[in-house]
C-alpha cells in the first residue's frame, strides 16, 4: 500500500467500502466469526456510539467502533471486578484492517482513536478477542490493555469459541496498581 492512510470518523457513504473490507478480512483471517452474511447491518448496528475508518487512496482499509454495552462477558467481568456502572463502560469492537494495509500501525491508530474518544466521554473501554487472534492480542497487550478473564463467545447455530476479555488502562494507570489492593 503506497498511499497515505488517514483515520477519520465514519460517514454513511463509507458503508459499502467498509463492508467490502470486512468481507475481505473475514476471507483472510476468519474475523469476525459472525456478521459477515450481512456486513452492512453488522457495521451499522444501533449500538454503535462512534466509529472510524482508515482510508488509503480513496479505499476503506480499516475500521473500529465504540459500542454501548449489550450484555457482553467483557462488560460483566469488568463491572463485577471494578464496581463501575455499566453506563460508564463501552465496548471496543469491529476492529479490522485489510491484509495489504497491515504493518503500518493502522490497528494501533484505530484503537488509540477509540480510546481517546472513550476517555473524552468518561467511558471505560472493554473488549473480548477470540483466543485464536494472536496478532490482536499482542496489539492490545502492547497498548497496555489488562486481561480481566476469559469467556466463551457463542454465535451462529450453536457454535462457540474461546475469548479473552480486556479493559483499557486509564491514562494515569501507572500510578494505580491492578488489581486494586485493599
Amino acid at each position: 500500500m503506497d498511499s497515505i492512510t488517514t483515520i477519520r470518523p465514519y460517514d454513511d457513504t463509507d458503508l459499502p467500502g467498509a463492508a467490502a473490507a470486512l468481507t475481505d478480512v473475514h476471507a483472510t483471517d476468519g474475523y469476525p466469526v459472525e456478521g459477515v452474511a450481512h456486513p452492512e447491518a453488522w457495521l451499522r448496528s444501533d449500538d454503535v456510539l462512534a466509529s472510524w475508518v482508515a482510508e488509503a487512496g480513496g479505499r476503506i482499509v480499516g475500521h473500529v467502533a465504540v459500542m454501548r454495552p449489550r450484555g457482553e462477558d467483557a462488560v460483566t467481568l469488568w463491572a463485577e471486578q471494578s464496581g463501575d456502572d455499566v453506563q460508564h463502560i463501552a465496548v471496543l469492537a469491529r476492529l479490522f484492517v485489510v491484509r495489504d494495509a497491515r504493518n503500518q500501525a493502522l490497528g494501533e491508530r484505530l484503537v488509540r482513536t477509540a480510546m481517546h474518544h472513550a476517555r473524552h466521554h468518561n467511558r471505560r473501554l472493554v473488549l473480548d478477542v477470540m483466543a485464536k487472534d494472536t496478532a490482536a492480542i499482542r496489539l492490545y497487550e502492547r497498548l497496555g490493555w489488562l486481561r480481566t478473564g476469559q469467556a466463551t463467545h457463542r454465535y451462529g447455530d450453536g457454535q462457540q469459541i474461546q475469548a479473552i476479555c480486556y479493559v483499557a488502562q486509564r491514562p494515569n494507570a501507572g500510578r494505580t496498581p491492578w488489581p486494586p489492593r485493599d
